[in-house]
C-alpha cells in the first residue's frame, strides 16, 4: 500500500512538473514571440507542450543528459583505448597531418603573395622617378 502511494505521488509530481514547464513555455511564448515576430501567433497550453516534447526530440536535455549528438562520444573513447601507441600516433598523424601541410601550404601562399606585391610595388616605385641623364 505504502509503494503504490509512492507510485502516485511521483506520478503527480512528473505531472505537475511537466504541467508547470508548459505554463512557463505558454507564458513566454505569447509575451516574445508576437512582439518580435510580427507574423508569430499566440499558443495555448497543449501547444506549448508540443513544442516542449518537439524541442526534447530535437536537443535531449531536461535532465541533464545530452542530446543525440552525446551518444557516439562513449564509442570513440572506448575505441581509443584499445589502440596501441603506434595507431594512435599513425591516427593523429593522418588526422593532423593533413591540417599541419594545408596550413603550411596557406602561409607559403601568403608569403608568395607578399614577394609579389612588394616586387610590384619596387617596380611602380622605379617606373614612376625621372631618370637621370
Amino acid at each position: 500500500m505504502l509503494m503504490r502511494f509512492r507510485v502516485l505521488k511521483i506520478m503527480v509530481l512528473v505531472v505537475a512538473g511537466i504541467s508547470a514547464l508548459s505554463w512557463v513555455v505558454m507564458m513566454l511564448w505569447n509575451w516574445l514571440m508576437p512582439a518580435l515576430f510580427v507574423g508569430a501567433r499566440s499558443i495555448d497550453f497543449l501547444q506549448s507542450l508540443g513544442l516542449l516534447v518537439l524541442s526534447k526530440i530535437l536537443f535531449g536535455g531536461m535532465r541533464g543528459h545530452g542530446g543525440w549528438h552525446k551518444h557516439g562520444e562513449h564509442h570513440w573513447h572506448r575505441r581509443w583505448e584499445k589502440l596501441t601507441p603506434e595507431e594512435r600516433e599513425k591516427f593523429q598523424h593522418g588526422m593532423f597531418g593533413r591540417r599541419r601541410h594545408r596550413d603550411e601550404a596557406y602561409a607559403q601562399a601568403c608569403r608568395n603573395k607578399q614577394d609579389h606585391n612588394s616586387e610590384y610595388k619596387r617596380e611602380s616605385t622605379h617606373d614612376n622617378k625621372p631618370e637621370q641623364v
